[in-house]
């Protein structure tokens, strides 16, 4: 159940900054208003997970998750460039978060 609440929360703060995107510095009421229950439930969700999981994991999840997925979306669907510079370093975040969860484990 904890990752599932840790899944839910990467998916709302995912959710929270793409909308942010389309928010144009929060001159758009809609995209605003997303973003903030974005993040509301993304920190809320987050608190609950860590009832019982360790902090370090589950923000090393929930950041690197959150990092690669949000670069992903800009690269496939929002226009940004995506090259090999960019992959490798979404592929390191992602290596991060297994190491540091690899590590905790002992």
């Amino acid at each position: 159940m904890p990752y599932a609440l840790l899944a839910a929360a990467i998916a709302a703060e995912v959710a929270g900054t793409t909308a942010m995107k389309y928010s144009e510095g929060f001159s758009k009421l809609w995209p605003s208003l997303g973003t903030v229950a974005g993040y509301l439930l993304a920190f809320t969700l987050l608190a609950q997970t860590l009832k019982t999981l360790p902090v370090g994991t589950a923000y090393a999840i929930w950041a690197g998750v959150g990092t690669a997925a949000v670069a992903a979306i800009g690269m496939f669907f929002l226009g940004e460039s995506a090259n090999a510079v960019k992959l490798a370093g979404i592929a390191l975040v992602i290596g991060g978060v297994v190491l540091l969860n690899v590590g905790g484990a002992h």
